[in-house]
């Protein structure tokens, strides 16, 4: 059987032949084209929130920004200051962060919470630590 049996009408199967490829290209092309990246000084991090939030637009946090961990502060824009997330932070929550280092602290553009488990390795360990420490120091005060 042939992929076009229409030979009173050859259009048609160019036709067809052309729309294939174009879906074939139009697959293709977004995985291996280019993907819009951060700007030049921005940069992914991960954090968990160290020590419980008292002023929203100075953090404290365990930061890995490429596979090193420093105790830094996240700095907040008044965007950020206005986003739900940022404002439910509490002691031991874990972030994905875009941004960049500056001599204060991580200036914060892009946040999302994320599981614990989603952390690099170098922080799971300080994560799972500082949940434990949450659970039997905060837990049994509550009632």
């Amino acid at each position: 059987m042939m992929w076009c049996s229409n030979r009173f009408q050859p259009h048609v199967c160019l036709m067809r032949a052309i729309i294939a490829m174009g879906c074939l290209l139009a697959m293709i092309l977004p995985a291996t084209g280019p993907r819009p990246s951060l700007a030049d000084d921005e940069s992914v991090a991960f954090a968990v929130v160290s020590e419980p939030p008292k002023d929203r637009t100075r953090i404290a946090a365990k930061v890995a920004i490429e596979g090193t961990v420093s105790d830094l502060k996240l700095l907040a824009s008044d965007h950020i200051l206005s986003n739900l997330i940022w404002k439910k932070l509490e002691i031991c929550h874990a972030m994905k962060l875009e941004g960049r280092k500056v001599q204060d602290g991580f200036r914060v553009s892009s946040v999302r919470v994320i599981e614990g488990a989603m952390l690099p390795m170098v922080l799971q360990g300080y994560a799972g630590d500082c949940l434990l420490k949450k659970a039997l120091e905060i837990a049994p005060f509550a009632d």
